[in-house]
């Protein structure tokens, strides 16, 4: 069985990663979403709000869990065993960085490929930054996440006003 691992901080998850965990899971047998908990960033959502949010969004999918780590990356999928890692790319420029940041984790832990998808053309210049900025100043989110969460990510902003 082939086991993939999707990360990211999905602060807001938007429909871009809903694409990428999508497609993924008609390609592995196990797609783990994992969520980054990293308490250097602010975030606008804590670690568990991330996670029982895309859990609630990804529950079609038999095949799809979410979890959470910290630390790196390789030794998280250690940990669960995964021996893929699926990366989005939006433009060439992420594919400089993630080539890197594969070509390091494929020496740390050999037995770990990453796989690349492009993200869809409709989703190819959306990034969890764009929605909050837009939701920062009241702007219409419709178009970048599900219509279950926009009410969570105008709550956070409300509160701060």
């Amino acid at each position: 069985m082939k086991k993939a691992i999707y990360p990211g901080s999905f602060d807001p998850i938007t429909f871009g990663h809903l694409d990428i965990i999508e497609r993924s899971a008609r390609l592995f047998d196990e797609v783990v979403v994992g969520v980054l908990a990293n308490s250097a960033k602010s975030a606008l959502f804590s670690t568990a709000e991330r996670v029982n949010m895309i859990q609630e969004l990804v529950a079609k999918y038999p095949n799809v869990t979410v979890d959470s780590f910290d630390g790196l990356l390789v030794d998280y999928a250690r940990q669960i065993d995964a021996q893929i890692i699926i990366r989005g790319l939006r433009a060439v420029t992420d594919f400089e960085y993630e080539l890197q940041i594969a070509q390091t984790n494929r020496v740390e832990y050999p037995a770990l490929d990453t796989v690349f998808l492009t993200t869809s053309l409709n989703y190819s210049y959306l990034s969890s930054t764009i929605v909050r900025e837009f939701a920062s100043y009241g702007g219409d989110i419709s178009r970048f996440v599900p219509q279950e969460i926009i009410p969570l990510i105008e709550a956070k902003y409300q509160r701060g006003q």
